[in-house]
């Protein structure tokens, strides 16, 4: 593959693979033990069920160990929520799974992801770091893995709040401050190209709660995210932390009246209303 026109993520091994561990852990906790009705309930994304959401995590997993995706019985990119050719990948493994028994998918899931667990583990820091196709374009095989983070923190948070199980062990782990690094690393896109902030904007992130975190996006030429802003905001967006991943997500719709803007209200607005930048 020939190399991106951006830096390649250099990311430490063992710290982005205890964040992985530990997001497959805790969404074995949020099913063990469920009901065959609660495995049954819609989640907050269109057409998924709490086991199609697992079914995707499994299927993933399971690609990345070599396997090949299965054929589908209809053709899936017909679907009202399927938009792009990682949706039909996504949803060719759904339908697979989707007449498995739980109890069955939940076995699969764990002999995956042990697999997955024991080929990560020996893998080289050569490929490891290797550039390599990632969902956020062309990077480095552990940027692809902190994307892994992302996706299964997110799922995690899809099942718990399908079925009520709240996170029991807060949101202070090395899962969720990887996930957030992601959702963090793609707020130069959103502001500059989805929230067209304009030339000059410095726009402040300002998460609250748990995962509370400062996110400074500088706007010069291109947008980006920095460490600090080398003036006063122009916009400052202030919202829970767990409700800006949500967001991001695409989990759910905007409501103006949770998040506090100061400085430029209308760019702020904006920027949240584009947000949800999740393919």
């Amino acid at each position: 593959m020939s190399s991106p026109s951006r830096p390649v993520t250099r990311l430490d091994k063992s710290d982005v693979l205890s964040g992985l561990f530990a997001s497959w852990d805790a969404i074995d906790r949020a099913v063990d033990g469920l009901p065959d009705d609660a495995w049954d309930k819609a989640t907050s994304l269109p057409g998924w069920t709490v086991h199609d959401v697992v079914a995707h995590v499994t299927g993933t997993e399971s690609m990345l160990q070599g396997e090949d995706t299965p054929e589908a019985d209809i053709d899936v990119s017909t679907l009202e929520h399927v938009r792009n050719e990682i949706g039909v990948l996504n949803e060719r493994w759904v339908r697979k799974l989707r007449g498995l028994p739980h109890a069955e998918l939940l076995k699969r899931f764990r002999e995956t992801t042990a697999q997955r667990r024991e080929a990560l583990s020996a893998m080289g820091e050569g490929q490891w770091h290797e550039l390599t196709a990632t969902p956020a374009g062309p990077d480095s095989y552990g940027r692809f893995m902190r994307v892994r983070i992302f996706d299964c923190w997110m799922h995690e948070h899809d099942v718990r709040e399908a079925v009520g199980r709240p996170n029991s062990d807060g949101l202070d782990g090395t899962d969720s401050r990887l996930a957030l690094d992601e959702i963090a690393a793609s707020m130069g896109f959103v502001v500059g190209k989805l929230g067209q902030a304009p030339e000059g904007s410095r726009v402040r992130l300002e998460l609250t709660g748990p995962l509370s975190r400062t996110i400074n996006v500088s706007v010069d030429q291109r947008a980006k995210v920095v460490d600090e802003l080398d003036a006063e905001p122009t916009a400052t967006i202030s919202l829970d932390g767990l409700l800006f991943t949500r967001l991001a997500g695409g989990r759910m719709a905007v409501d103006h009246d949770a998040i506090t803007y100061t400085g430029d209200e209308t760019v702020g607005r904006r920027i949240v209303e584009h947000v949800n930048y999740v393919i």
